[in-house]
């Protein structure tokens, strides 16, 4: 049965949501019908999106489907600074060069989840990088010092007496900057965000704005049990390949399972604690429930088509230890080439550093027989038509010309 409008709302304003502010104001102006401007800022510090940005993203999403306009900041500008709301160091600068070699796909990963057809994208460089020392200085007074060095992790980090550059305080102030340039009514963004969320609201009030609302939602957790994050390489990517992807989801831990059905699909909440229920009761496998989970998650970003051909795929390989029929082939060039440049070349490893730490934790093999040397050469005679496996579910068909 289809959703009325107030029952969206209601799942919009719960669903995964940790916490808001103007909360109440936020739901009338849904009811009432009005086309908020719901702004999400993302920097691209790193090449790939993942499914830990998916939460927000898929909240973009419903907010898009009750008649609101959607506004995406991809933060080239604050990208190049640094926001440091979650790391316990400093973040270090970014070279331009490579902000706009991240971006270069982020329109089509965005477009996985929204219409981008009806949405705004701006770059924060529009209206950052102008800026002169008078602005900020002016933007800059709406703040403390105090304030700052409140925070969780920055007094953490001072306790311990490590370094907080004066860069890394102007980071809120652009962040806030941003509701301002936009005329931002909602802003969206994790737990760890609060501090920048607020900024928006206080700057608004400074340049005669009604302050935007605030929805946060719960911060997802990786393949390896820690927040999700580019920088440890726990990460599910949207950019992963159906098998990857599927593979990655039915590697995280149990205790995940639901809050991943909440937070990343469209599964119906209902239906979620039908699942839920039997896992407490132990009438449903942990690993049914995860099968039932990454073939969602693979729907969602390929198709119901790749999403089943991943699950069976990824029972024959993982739970028959069976070498697919359909892998992919690659030619190898025996005279150049090493084990550790088809990895990288293949995209089975995402650079030669971790395809080595992939061969020195001993998850490289070629039909079975473990690779244990860095600069293994690859062989004609030896290797030819032979499957070269990383990790459980990593394969390629080696052929030579």
């Amino acid at each position: 049965m289809e959703m009325t409008r107030e029952q969206k709302i209601d799942e919009l304003l719960t669903r995964g949501v940790a916490d808001m502010i103007d909360g109440e104001r936020l739901r009338e102006r849904l009811m009432r019908g009005d086309e908020l401007r719901v702004k999400l800022g993302i920097d691209p510090t790193s090449p790939n999106l993942h499914i830990g940005r998916s939460v927000v993203l898929l909240k973009l999403r419903d907010f898009q489907e009750l008649g609101c306009k959607v506004v995406l900041i991809v933060g080239d500008f604050t990208g190049q600074i640094g926001d440091t709301s979650d790391k316990e160091s400093e973040r270090p600068m970014l070279k331009s060069d490579l902000i706009k070699e991240n971006m270069r796909t982020y329109t089509s990963q965005l477009g996985m989840l929204i219409d981008l057809s009806k949405a705004e994208m701006h770059s924060n460089s529009e209206w950052l990088q102008p800026l002169g020392f008078d602005d900020i200085g002016t933007e800059a007074e709406h703040f403390s010092v105090a304030e700052f060095i409140a925070r969780e992790n920055i007094k953490k980090r001072l306790d311990e007496g490590k370094r907080v550059s004066l860069r890394e305080m102007l980071y809120p102030l652009m962040q806030g900057y941003d509701s301002v340039a936009v005329h931002a009514d909602v802003e969206l963004g994790g737990t760890d965000q609060r501090f920048n969320l607020l900024a928006g609201r206080r700057l608004q009030e400074a340049h005669g704005q009604v302050a935007q609302s605030i929805l946060m939602t719960d911060l997802m957790l990786g393949t390896d049990g820690r927040k999700m994050s580019s920088s440890w390489g726990n990460t599910i990517n949207l950019l992963d390949t159906p098998n990857n992807m599927f593979g990655k989801v039915m590697s995280i831990a149990d205790s995940m399972i639901v809050p991943y059905l909440i937070h990343c699909t469209r599964v119906p909440l209902a239906e979620v604690e039908v699942i839920e229920a039997k896992l407490f009761d132990g009438e449903l496998n942990p690993r049914d429930a995860k099968l039932r989970l990454a073939q969602e998650i693979v729907t969602l970003y390929h198709s119901t088509e790749e999403g089943e051909k991943a699950e069976k795929y990824f029972v024959e390989t993982i739970s028959e230890k069976k070498i697919p029929e359909d892998i992919p082939v690659t030619l190898v060039n025996a005279e150049q080439e090493t084990v550790v440049d088809v990895l990288v070349r293949m995209q089975l490893a995402t650079s030669k550093s971790d395809a080595w730490r992939k061969i020195e934790q001993g998850g490289v093999s070629i039909d079975g027989e473990k690779i244990s040397e860095k600069d293994t050469h690859l062989d004609k005679t030896k290797h030819h038509n032979k499957a070269l496996k990383v990790g459980k579910h990593g394969f390629v068909r080696l052929q030579f010309s």
